[in-house]
């Protein structure tokens, strides 16, 4: 039985058989995709959304109407006492009960894509109904009234209940104009029987308002309808982006173990690969010597040589290995003294020299004297310089010439820089060999081929002092790497005391 982690020994970066953490994320992402993608249309995506808010928008104003009913039937008996209006308010009221309880049917329903249609036509259906009352109103009449106050009452009465049915139930699509259809019935046919110039009046002002105010709702209806595309479109993203940020988390924390491995198997596998090294190193270099006796083959004899020299290869391949896993897992610690880079530099210098000598190069010096010490790690800066100095000595041709430069930087730090002038390196491969194993066309062509591992080392070296590499080549121009420690490393000088006598400078010769 599975338990959601994944045995397999792939190189995957994300395990898709574990179960998916953030499952609210992921059935967003499944409700947005099956609504996107339910209808061909557009305007059908979102039915049942536009009609929820138009549920709710009724439920909301539920008390409006009423409200308005008995304002119109206050005035209306004021101006015309007459017991019909009464019987109308009621019915006014009961249709007005009728639409709110559909409503808060509705409301309490899980309303499916399927009967999206039909809950659309009930709640139209009632806004007919309420029209049909409306329609009742436009035939009141008073017979009592002086002048034409009644036709002025009646058509503002009229006029304000399209307008509230507009605004309140504009996400319903035709309610207006459906709603309205019957009192515009009714006021024509009265204005036709009556012939009336104020009947003619009343019904084309209504008859205008309700195209009108359908018009601005049919505006609203799409305005709204854009924006919730949009919400939509957006909470699509937003989910979507929550769903790449796991696969990241997931992608990083995969990594992390990967990388985590890899540190124990070059912990556990350094002793493993040194201790053999170590014999074959030995007894190598006891043969190719002679200790205990001239060998009887001369093969022999260069065999052994052969062996030394690959074992001492392949321990400082493994060396310059764990250098850097050690830094990258962030376990290179710096053991940092007061110390002179110029010391740091002659001593180097005379550790190369014998090599250089064999190649017949000439290596220079252009030293700014009195700098002051810097506070970093001895160890590492010689390990910086002479991997700078090796890749100097190993790409100069024959007769070729090394310069060796220590000073201040503009910002108050010391360099340390390495100019040749070897065949260079094309501005386009730096990156290259600055990345771990990364190796340019020129190393790979030449005999001497190293590990690629020397430049990374030393950029990583000088981070952990907080200094700077920069690497200047061109093709057939030579090459200048430029080790940088920023001025906070640079100790401030402190006066000598008169009583002390004054340390001079160590200098060290090699070979």
């Amino acid at each position: 039985m599975s338990n959601g982690v994944s045995t397999s020994t792939d190189k995957i970066i994300v395990d898709r058989s574990r179960s998916h953490r953030n499952k609210a994320v992921s059935k967003a992402v499944r409700a947005t995709r099956e609504r996107l993608q339910s209808s061909a249309k557009g305007n059908q995506i979102f039915d049942r959304d536009m009609l929820a808010m138009h549920v709710n928008a009724v439920l909301q104003s539920a008390s409006i109407m009423p409200l308005f009913i008995v304002l119109v039937t206050a005035i209306g008996v004021y101006l015309n006492p007459d017991t019909g209006l009464f019987a109308w308010a009621l019915l006014m009221l009961s249709v007005h009960a009728i639409n709110v309880l559909l409503a808060r049917r509705a409301s309490r329903k899980e309303i499916t894509a399927i009967e999206t249609r039909k809950w659309r036509n009930r709640l139209l259906a009632a806004q007919v109904l309420v029209g049909f009352g409306w329609a009742l109103f436009s035939f009141q009449s008073c017979n009592t009234c002086a002048g034409d106050s009644y036709y002025f009452y009646k058509g503002a009465v009229l006029l304000f209940a399209i307008s509230i049915t507009a605004m309140s139930g504009f996400m319903l699509r035709l309610g207006v104009l459906f709603g309205f259809l019957p009192m515009i019935a009714a006021l024509l046919a009265t204005a036709i029987l009556s012939r009336h110039v104020l009947d003619i009046g009343l019904t084309a002002i209504c008859a205008v308002a309700v195209v009108f105010f359908h018009y601005i709702a049919d505006r609203l209806y799409r305005s709204n309808l854009t924006l919730m595309s949009y919400q939509s479109e957006k909470d699509d993203l937003i989910a979507e982006l929550e769903v790449a940020k796991s696969m990241s988390d997931e992608a990083r924390r995969r990594a992390e173990e990967a990388n985590l491995a890899k540190s124990r198997f070059l912990a556990s596998m350094s002793h493993e690969l040194r201790t053999p090294l170590n014999a074959i190193l030995g007894f190598s270099e006891v043969m190719n010597s002679e200790v205990l006796g001239p060998l009887a083959n001369p093969t022999y004899k260069e065999y052994a040589g052969d062996i030394h020299r690959s074992g001492q290869h392949l321990l400082n391949l493994i060396n310059e290995i764990l250098d850097l896993s050690r830094i990258e897992a962030g376990r290179y610690e710096l053991s940092e003294e007061a110390l002179s880079l110029l010391e740091i530099a002659e001593d180097c210098i005379g550790m190369v020299q014998l090599r250089a000598r064999a190649k017949n190069i000439t290596i220079r010096e252009q030293f700014e004297q009195q700098l002051p010490q810097v506070w970093a790690d001895e160890k590492a800066l010689r390990q910086v310089l002479l991997n700078l100095l090796s890749n100097a000595v190993k790409f100069t041709p024959q007769g070729g010439e090394v310069t060796v430069k220590v000073g201040w930087t503009a910002g108050g730090g010391q360099y340390m820089a390495i100019k040749d002038n070897g065949p260079g390196i094309p501005e386009d491969e730096i990156p290259v060999v600055l990345s771990a194993f990364g190796q340019g066309s020129i190393t790979i062509k030449s005999a001497e081929q190293g590990t690629g591992l020397g430049l990374p080392i030393v950029q990583a070296i000088l981070a952990k002092h907080d200094g700077q590499f920069i690497l200047r080549s061109k093709l057939r121009e030579g090459t200048e790497a430029i080790a940088i420690l920023p001025a906070t490393r640079v100790l401030q000088s402190v006066p000598a005391v008169a009583d002390a006598p004054a340390v001079e400078r160590r200098r060290r010769s090699f070979a």
